[in-house]
């Protein structure tokens, strides 16, 4: 057993009762970003509805920026109980087995927040809450952090503006994809790495909303970012699964009412946030920030779209062409209305 994996073990023996002396029920919620970003803030926002919908059954302790595990630990610390509660970034849960999540890294496959928002809340966000249950997680919802834009050192405008570029990823085999079909050089890189990554040189470049480039102060070592929105970056609230299933009923039953709430509020603050980042970018004069033409924008489409059909036979074809099927249906809704 790794040290990591053995201290985990400890920690989770020591909440595995997950009750306090006075009889609270403790719910540990551990995240990696910092807590003035929208999933910083709905992780408070479900602490205080939490709490006040259990009547003081709950407590629920919020851990931001990486405090408790870095993003390649945190999975493995809900899976044995040393935390009760997550809300990694989507990517995360391909490493673990379930490839199908990697339908969100696919790039441009969503071309607006109403299809994400269906794609999350309807029969395919379903379906993939369903793959976590044999590895011990329960999801509980989708939370939004907005699509990603690119940052470097060097104007990124045309596909051949990445060639040898050492751009940051997460650890996915569809952004590596990506990175690849654009002419970059793939690099995984823990979050809380990134800044001093990108300070020392280790990485040239990054891909972000614009919330978390700003509150990583990322703008200070980043004199480039093109607004392409080719990738989105979402959340899942997950459990562990031995944990969530062995409340009592009324708790559960409050801690998702709480949960529901937590989403809505997320989802508002979400283009909020990103939009108010990006005047403080451009406020601080330190990143030049360019915006793709139609023209640009084909051309990354057209690089980019390939990696759909790359991934058919990992993440299904059938989940694939159901966002196709969503999004085409948003499209035809929208006509009618015209």
């Amino acid at each position: 057993m790794k040290f990591s994996t053995a201290m985990m073990f400890v920690l989770a023996l020591g909440v595995s009762g997950f009750a306090n002396a006075a009889g609270e029920i403790i719910i540990k919620f551990s995240h990696v970003v910092a807590p003035d970003t929208p999933k910083g803030r709905a992780a408070e926002k479900f602490k205080q509805l939490a709490e006040e919908k259990t009547k003081g059954k709950v407590k629920v302790e919020v851990y931001p920026n990486s405090q408790l595990y870095k993003d390649r630990e945190e999975m493995e610390a809900l899976q044995l109980g040393a935390v009760q509660m997550l809300a990694p970034s989507l990517s995360k849960f391909g490493p673990m087995g379930a490839r199908e999540f990697e339908v969100f890294d696919l790039p441009y496959i969503f071309p607006s927040k109403e299809v994400l928002y269906r794609v999350m809340d309807g029969e395919v966000g379903k379906k993939l809450f369903a793959k976590l249950e044999t590895k011990g997680v329960t999801g509980l919802t989708f939370w939004d952090n907005g699509f990603k834009e690119m940052s470097a050192n060097k104007p990124m405008r045309t596909v051949a503006d990445f060639k040898g570029l050492k751009m940051r990823i997460q650890s996915s085999k569809v952004l590596d994809a990506t990175m690849k079909a654009l002419g970059a050089n793939p690099q995984v890189m823990a979050f809380s790495e990134v800044y001093t990554g990108l300070q020392q040189g280790v990485v040239d470049g990054t891909e972000n909303p614009v919330s978390n480039f700003y509150t990583q102060k990322m703008h200070e070592v980043q004199k480039h970012m093109t607004i392409s929105d080719h990738n989105y970056l979402g959340y899942a609230v997950v459990v562990n699964k031995k944990f969530w299933d062995g409340l009592p009923a009324d708790v559960r039953t409050a801690l998702e009412s709480a949960m529901k709430e937590a989403t809505v509020f997320e989802r508002d603050i979400a283009q909020k946030e990103n939009d108010e980042a990006l005047a403080k970018v451009k406020a601080a004069k330190t990143t030049e920030i360019y915006v793709l033409s139609l023209k640009e924008r084909i051309e990354w489409h057209k690089a980019l779209l390939p990696v759909h059909k790359e991934f058919e036979d990992v993440i299904g074809k059938d989940i694939i062409q159901a966002v196709y099927g969503i999004a085409a249906q948003v499209a035809k809704e929208h006509h009618a209305m015209k």
